[in-house]
This record gives C-alpha cells, structure tokens and sequence, in this order.
C-alpha cells in the first residue's frame, strides 16, 4: 500500500528537528495524521535559540502526503502534556503511535568532567530533558493509545540497549539519561504489553541532523567535506532514514513481535527493505563496533 498509514494518528512529541522531524515526515509520506511537538514556533525559540519550528516540522508532514497539527508544548509541564492528550482525545478520538523524542540536552553535558566536576544544574537539566518528559509524556498518552488495540509506543535513543550497557557513553548525566530512555521503552512493554499495544526503544546511528551539520561546517548536500575532519562521519545517515525505521514498525500488523526490544534504523532496513534517501543502508551501531571502537581505518564497505 502507498499509504499504510491512513486513517492513523501518531504523535511525534520533541519533532522540531532532527530524528522527530524526519519520523513525523515519514509517517506523513505513509498518510497518517501527525501531531508534532516542541517548544520552538516562528514567535517564540527554545533554549537551543534556532531557526526550525514546529510549524515547518508539520509542513513536511503535509508536503509528505499526511496532516500535520503543530502544537507548542514543553514537555517538563505536565498541564501542557494533559492538555496535549485532552486535545488529541477531542480532536480523534483515539491514538495510533507514541513517539517519545524529546531531548533538547545537547550543550548540557560537558565530555570532560567527571560528575563531582560537572556543572550540577546543567547535569540536572540533562537528566530532566532526557527523561522526565518522557515519563510525563508516557503517563498521559498511554491511556488514550490504550483505548483501543495494537498502539505502538516507541523511545527514541541515542546507542540500542546492548550498545549503551557495554559501553560508557562519554558522560555520567548522558550516559544515565540514554540508559534509562532504552529501560523505560522495556519497561513500558511490560506493562502494555498485555493489554494489546507494543512498546520498544529505537536509535537512529550518527545522523545528519541540523545540528550536526552545523557543528561540522557542511550542509546535507555538501556532508561528505567533513569527511577529511571525522573520516568515521562517512557511516553517517539522514534523519529520514530513522523514520522510514517508525513507520515501518507503524504499518508493522506484527509489530507486537518488537514488543521490549532495543533496535537502531540499521537494524530494521534489513528486516523492512527499505533505503535511506540515496538508497544505501547504512548499519551505524554494527560500524562503530566492528571499525570505529575497534581502532581501524574508515571504511564503509559492507556497511551501507
């Protein structure tokens, strides 16, 4: 089917940029109906102080083949979360996918210092960003996605479960909050597992996101000049490329097989068939694993 995802309502919660904007994007090209939501509109930015909105975020899903609904909210308020969800309710009466994004930690998190070092309001900041919303999100979503069978309900990560307990990942506060985002996906299995809905925990590998580009210099056309900077960015994937990994599982009618488990875009291009926008499949975390952590020279070759 061209549009797998008619008729559905996902909500893509921290869909400004990056990993949400490309899921809310993709679950728009498969004609479903999609919520995005951040703090960043065209009257008002974010702490991050950039030009993306939600408003331009839910203009893709449109151009995609979907309907997009832009609607500001922070998602450490919990009023603005209950109200999302009264919204949501009010306006379609059910909801079909949960897509729990939220981060907006990046600048938060120092590589360097170690915890009795860190900045304790930055750390702490990291540790409500990364998680709290999460919890917030979850605990007034869930009982409309539960209101009939077969939601889906997936955490986004940075590193798959595996990935992440075998390795420490650069900083005590990030390395907590992304250890936790892959349990709360497992746990929240448990719990909805049995009443008829999925949930699992997925990572894109190293994106090309808005913000990565910029810290390299490049554009999404011009990427591959960072390469002689970061030879290993050659592993590297678009933002789509993970949604087209959402709304894959999305239009799974088996996706309660995922239910608990921890998977990455890569992971799931070889299970779905699909490519990223240049057609490769890039398999990031099975990359920095086997090349980049193991020492050895860049080189993509039977990697994507």
């Amino acid at each position: 089917m061209d549009k797998p995802l008619s008729g559905k309502v996902v909500l893509v919660a921290g869909a400004t940029r990056g990993a949400g904007k490309g899921i809310a994007t993709e679950m728009g090209a498969a004609g479903a109906t999609v919520y995005v939501t951040g703090r960043s509109t065209r009257d008002q930015r974010s702490e991050y102080d950039r030009d993306e909105t939600i408003e331009q975020a839910a203009e893709a899903v449109t151009e995609a083949g979907g309907t997009g609904i832009a609607v500001q909210v922070d998602h450490l308020e919990p009023a603005r979360v209950k109200a999302l969800a009264e919204r949501v309710e009010a306006e379609q009466g059910h909801l079909d996918v949960l897509v729990n994004n939220i981060w907006g930690g990046e600048g938060k998190w120092s590589f360097t210092d170690r915890l009795w070092e860190h900045d304790l309001d930055k750390g702490l900041r990291v540790v409500r960003l990364g998680i709290e919303t999460h919890l917030i999100t979850s605990h007034f979503l869930l009982p409309l996605l539960l209101k009939r069978p077969g939601g889906l309900v997936i955490e986004m990560n940075d590193g798959t479960e595996e990935y992440n307990r075998a390795n420490f990942r650069n900083s005590f506060f990030f390395d907590i909050a992304k250890s936790a985002v892959g349990r709360m996906g497992w746990a929240t299995a448990h719990e909805i597992g049995p009443l008829g809905a999925t949930a699992l925990s997925l990572t894109p590998g190293w994106m090309r996101s808005e913000m990565m580009l910029d810290n390299f210099g490049v554009t999404e056309e011009t990427w591959r000049d960072a390469l002689d900077q970061v030879p290993h960015f050659a592993i590297s994937e678009t933002p789509r490329f993970v949604g087209r990994a959402a709304a894959a599982l999305a239009a799974d009618p088996d996706v309660a097989r995922w239910n608990g488990k921890s998977t990455s875009s890569g992971e799931l291009a070889g299970v779905y068939g699909f490519t990223d926008l240049d057609g490769s499949r890039p398999d990031a975390w099975r990359y920095i694993v086997e090349v980049q952590d193991a020492g050895k020279p860049a080189d993509t070759t039977g990697y994507r």
